[in-house]
This record gives C-alpha cells, sequence and structure tokens, in this order.
C-alpha cells in the first residue's frame, strides 16, 4: 500500500491492465510507464470500492459495467496534447499541392462535390479546426459540401473539441497567429466562429473498430498524425487497414514527421511533395464503400 492508501500496482496486475488497454483501443504502455498508469487508474478503485488493481482487472473483464468502465479508463489513460496549425511545413504541403490537386483545373464541379478529410485522434479540436480554416480560406472549394470529421476516443476531449473555445497555449504556433480572425474572443477564450464550426463534426471512435468508424463515412484526405506512435506494430496494421478502406482511391494519408510506413504496411504508396513526404492510396484498386 502507498501512502494515502492508494495500493501499489504490482507488475502482473500492468501486464494484464495494459494487455486490456491495448487489446481495445491499439494503445501500448512501455514497462516504465507501471507508475503513470498506476496513478491515473487509483481514483477509479477507490470510486468502485476496490482494494487492488487485480479486482479492477476482473471488474473491467467481468462485470456488466466493465465495458463502459473500460471507455472511462481508456480516457484516463489517454495523453493528448495538441495546437493550431502544428507541423506547419506539412500544412503548407496541404495548401499549397494536395488541396489543388483535390480542387481540379477551373472552377470545380458545382455545389454537388464534395470533400471530407479527418483528423483521426483530433483530440480537442485544434487539428480539425485548423483544416477547416483552411479549406475555406483557400477559396478553392466555394460550394461544395465541406465536411471535416475530428475522431478521438477520448469524451473529455471531444466536449472540449465541440465547445470550441481555447486559450492563448493553443495558439502558440507562430503560424497560428494569423488564425485569429477566424476566432472571436469571449470571457478570456478564442472562440471558433459559426462559419468554420459548421464544416466541422466531431465522432467518438476508435481507430481499430471498423463499426465505429462507420460514422465517418469515406474520405478524401486522413491526418493521423503522432497518434500511432502509442501503438504496438499489430495495432498499426490494424489501424492502418481500417483508414486504407476508408480512404477513397487516390485518397491522401498525413503522418506525423517522426512516423513511417516502412515494414508496416505496402498498402500506400509515397508521395513526394516540395515540403514534405506523405502517403496516398493507390487510385487503380477497386472501391467499395466499407
Amino acid at each position: 500500500m502507498r501512502p494515502g492508501g492508494t495500493p501499489a500496482m504490482t507488475e502482473e496486475e500492468f501486464r494484464l491492465l495494459r494487455e486490456l488497454i491495448r487489446a481495445h483501443c491499439g494503445i501500448w504502455f512501455r514497462d516504465d510507464t507501471r507508475e503513470l498508469v498506476q496513478r491515473r487508474l487509483a481514483p477509479r478503485l477507490q470510486l468502485h470500492g476496490l482494494a487492488a488493481f487485480a479486482d479492477y482487472h476482473r471488474y473491467l473483464r467481468f462485470d456488466p459495467r466493465g465495458p463502459a468502465e473500460l471507455e472511462e479508463a481508456t480516457d484516463l489513460l489517454t495523453t493528448n496534447e495538441t495546437y493550431f496549425h502544428r507541423e506547419p511545413a506539412q500544412l503548407r504541403a496541404f495548401q499549397q499541392e494536395i488541396m489543388p490537386a483535390l480542387a481540379g483545373p477551373g472552377p470545380g464541379p458545382g455545389p454537388a462535390a464534395r470533400l471530407r478529410v479527418l483528423s483521426a485522434g483530433c483530440a480537442t479540436g485544434e487539428e480539425a479546426y485548423t483544416i477547416a480554416i483552411l479549406l475555406e480560406a483557400s477559396g478553392l472549394f466555394t460550394g461544395w459540401d465541406l465536411d471535416v470529421v475530428g475522431l478521438d476516443i477520448s469524451r473529455r476531449c471531444l466536449e472540449r473539441a465541440r465547445a470550441g473555445a481555447y486559450g492563448e497555449h493553443a495558439f502558440r504556433s507562430p503560424e497560428a497567429d494569423r488564425m485569429r480572425c477566424w476566432f472571436h474572443l469571449r470571457e478570456g477564450k478564442w472562440v471558433i466562429a459559426p462559419a468554420v464550426r459548421q464544416l466541422v463534426r466531431f465522432v467518438r471512435g476508435n481507430l481499430l473498430d471498423g463499426r465505429g468508424l462507420a460514422a465517418v463515412g469515406t474520405v478524401d484526405v486522413v491526418f493521423c498524425r503522432n497518434v500511432m506512435i502509442y501503438f504496438d506494430l499489430e495495432a498499426r496494421r490494424r489501424a492502418l487497414r481500417q483508414l486504407h478502406r476508408l480512404l477513397r482511391p487516390g485518397g491522401w494519408l498525413l503522418l506525423g514527421h517522426s512516423e513511417s510506413l516502412l515494414n508496416v504496411t505496402a498498402d500506400f504508396e509515397l508521395v513526394h511533395l516540395t515540403d514534405d513526404l506523405v502517403y496516398r492510396r493507390p487510385a487503380g484498386a477497386a472501391w467499395k464503400v466499407p
């Protein structure tokens, strides 16, 4: 027992809990994160009157309320760090090369045209709103049906994303300062403008669960940046299979700068753009809606 009455998590309890979390959502906790997992889950033991983490594991596995509690545990264990206009070189590539390619030559095909972009692991929404602002400000998609979908497993983060109100820390990227014209200041918070808010919807989902992803629909672009760095190899492959099914042929996949698909999957082709390396689903494959 630790000071304050918190039970210590044994090595075996840690192994059982991290395997359960990995099977649920793909997140893998390294051996050196036992203290973090213990600290974040300890209040749940107290809430349910459980004496040890082994009891909590049994609760998650076998109690009828276990699935709901597993969602709560996952929410507590996820790390959500984001801000507006993150990874600006990649966003320049999106603006200057990918967006014009998506819009096509000339005035575009008219009001029936649709563009859907997925921000996977959107956390508190800054990335999804950044994408929507870039699309709206470009003038390339006037009259189009624009749909930016923010996807995350955390209810807590999605509540903040839907509120669309941010402090100064969310604008810490130098490039983000130019985006303030799309916000208004209210009670010390920067609140997203209705013109941008209406382009964005937020969906709770798990990259390993194809059923949950059905609410997203087929997409033209996926931003999945620094999400799968928390996955083991098999979970990354499972997630990429789901994203491959969501993407239309020729659709774009944008990962974090530290991420590569080398030795992970051959389902995507590498595309060399001026400012970045990105991936794309090959256009020649037969397509059916998942």
